[in-house]
């Protein structure tokens, strides 16, 4: 894997978060079929073709329908960060991921992967890619109807920071810091797939 030519500064590592409990799905999320994969292993293809210098899963400690999943998409078992208190949510997984002594030490930014957006195009995370790396020291963030969306992008100096941060959730958190933000026309940004209903909608983006 090498990364985007013109982003070549920009060593990235994922923390693809993988940890909900998928409660208004009424099935785990990231195991619904995507493509010719299931929405797992989609997204672990994707940032894979889009340079990722490193690659985690963060999941729940006792998941073990994406632990099977992981499995059989042969993702290596020393690049899964699991989260023994899931159920206290996302920005747990994300601390979790912070805390996590795994991480290559050459990497200088880190993106947070939502686990529930298989259908944003290519186009866009590469856009945001670059977007960061003309913008070093910010968090970048994709904005889209006047709201900021994800993926994250955060730069080593703001990543470090989350592992003992006492911030409640990830917005938060990110209130000090330095943000840029990237303007998307793209509406796949604003849905997350967390009903049937939206897994339809979000199959039609990317089938058409």
């Amino acid at each position: 894997m090498q990364p985007i030519s013109a982003s070549s500064c920009l060593s990235f590592g994922v923390v693809l978060l993988a940890a909900g409990r998928s409660r208004r799905m009424g099935w785990p999320k990231l195991l619904l079929p995507w493509g010719k994969s299931s929405v797992l292993g989609h997204l672990i293809t994707q940032w894979q073709a889009l340079g990722a210098r490193q690659l985690t899963v963060v999941c729940a400690l006792d998941d073990i329908g994406i632990m099977a999943e992981l499995d059989r998409l042969g993702f290596p078992a020393e690049q899964r960060i699991l989260n023994p208190d899931s159920e206290r949510g996302m920005f747990s997984s994300i601390q979790c991921a912070a805390q996590w002594p795994g991480w290559q030490a050459a990497l200088t930014h880190w993106t947070l992967v939502l686990g529930d957006q298989p259908h944003l195009r290519e186009g866009t995370l590469r856009r945001l890619l670059e977007f960061s790396a003309t913008n070093p020291e910010a968090v970048c963030q994709p904005v889209q109807g006047g709201h900021r969306r994800h993926p994250v992008m955060l730069p080593k100096a703001v990543f470090h920071q989350l592992a003992n941060s006492t911030a409640t959730d990830l917005k938060e958190f990110l209130k000090p810091f330095s943000n840029a933000a990237c303007e998307m026309d793209d509406a796949g940004l604003e849905l997350d797939i967390d009903r049937p209903e939206d897994y339809e909608k979000a199959l039609r983006i990317y089938l058409g």
